[in-house]
């Protein structure tokens, strides 16, 4: 492994272990130390700091060194991308694992929208992304990265569980029963014709610009140019 890629993988390591290490152990501590304000700016710091190492060293690595799955993973990327933005975008609204103070309330609602399929829809967004770019096996560069957000996404839902159980109690024990940890996918039409039109809007956006952020078409514009 050259020099580009042990810097990668260092740099992915600490990404994802002080999002752990500051969302879980050292939380409270910190939070009692500095206050509410300052962690969430340290919080957010040490995040930028350690994404941008990523960013640089995945620049840096080699591009395209492996064979590639081929017209097969470019199929299952496209396909597996839509839905992936489907569930990001619906877990932006009413989303008690997101800090907000009215997160108990939301606990209380009928699960509808993305929270039919998954109560983590932001998590496996991310989770559905790296899994698309896994299956293209394009490069080892992109397997560092993909495999560290995969890992992120669902170890970080179920950590998140245990963290939500202990700050809302039965609220979030309710929620829990309600919801699931792996998706229904089934239940995925449900969440609302506006919000998978929105999705496709952007997801054509996003694929299009593909092209001029990292030179490769994505998505249906790998065939219709």
């Amino acid at each position: 492994m050259n020099e580009a890629l042990l810097s990668l993988s260092a740099a992915a390591i600490a990404f994802v272990g002080t999002h752990f290490a500051l969302s879980h152990p050292l939380r409270a501590p910190l939070v009692r130390a500095v206050g509410a304000g300052p962690f969430l700016v340290i919080y957010s710091l040490v995040a930028l700091a350690t994404f941008v190492w990523m960013v640089l060293a995945f620049r840096a690595a080699p591009p395209a060194d492996l064979g590639g799955s081929g017209q097969i993973g470019w199929i299952v990327a496209t396909v597996l991308t839509l839905p992936a933005l489907v569930l990001f975008l619906g877990s932006l609204r009413k989303n008690p694992a997101l800090p907000d103070p009215r997160a108990e309330a939301m606990t209380s609602r009928a699960a509808g929208g993305v929270f039919a399929v998954t109560r983590h829809p932001m998590m496996w967004g991310f989770a559905l992304w790296a899994i698309s770019h896994i299956a293209l096996w394009w490069s080892v560069r992109t397997l560092i990265v993909a495999g560290s957000v995969l890992f992120l996404a669902l170890v970080g839902a179920h950590m998140q569980d245990r963290k939500k159980r202990a700050l809302m109690g039965e609220a979030w024990t309710a929620w829990e029963a309600r919801t699931t940890y792996w998706p229904r996918w089934t239940a995925l039409p449900r969440a609302g014709w506006r919000l998978w039109l929105v999705a496709l809007v952007l997801w054509l956006v996003i694929t299009w610009s593909h092209i001029h952020a990292a030179g490769i078409p994505a998505g249906v514009w790998l065939w219709i140019g």
